[in-house]
């Protein structure tokens, strides 16, 4: 299973970032493996529309099967919803050590919408 996770940059010591649609990277946890990888959201940190939508591709595009994210918008989360990727809540101010620990433990709440409008900056 891997799952996809929110980051502000591309270390395991990285805080969760708030953001989806323009967060800095995918931290992306296969537990198969016990690896991390990173993949870069450059194209989407100053996108004028259509972030969300993008950004949920490249989780698709990973193979994600979960998303732990504290804000998801409704095209995002249409578009994840579909394709069977399962998106998570965390709280910012947390680690993605401490974000997938939680996640493991059953303890972050599955979303089942969208969280925040669309074009949320």
């Amino acid at each position: 299973m891997k799952i996809a996770i929110c980051s502000q940059s591309n270390n395991v010591q990285s805080n969760i970032d708030s953001r989806f649609g323009r967060t800095a990277f995918f931290a992306v946890y296969d537990d198969t493996v016990k690896q991390w990888e990173f993949i870069t959201n450059n194209q989407n940190l100053q996108a004028a529309q259509g972030a969300g939508i993008q950004a949920a591709q490249a989780i698709m595009d990973a193979d994600a099967d979960a998303l732990i994210a504290s804000n998801v918008g409704p095209k995002a989360m249409a578009a994840l919803s579909a394709n069977g990727v399962a998106v998570f809540k965390i709280n910012t101010g947390q680690t993605l050590e401490q974000a997938l620990t939680e996640y493991q433990s059953g303890k972050l709440p599955q979303m089942q919408q969208a969280n925040v409008e669309g074009h949320w900056v």
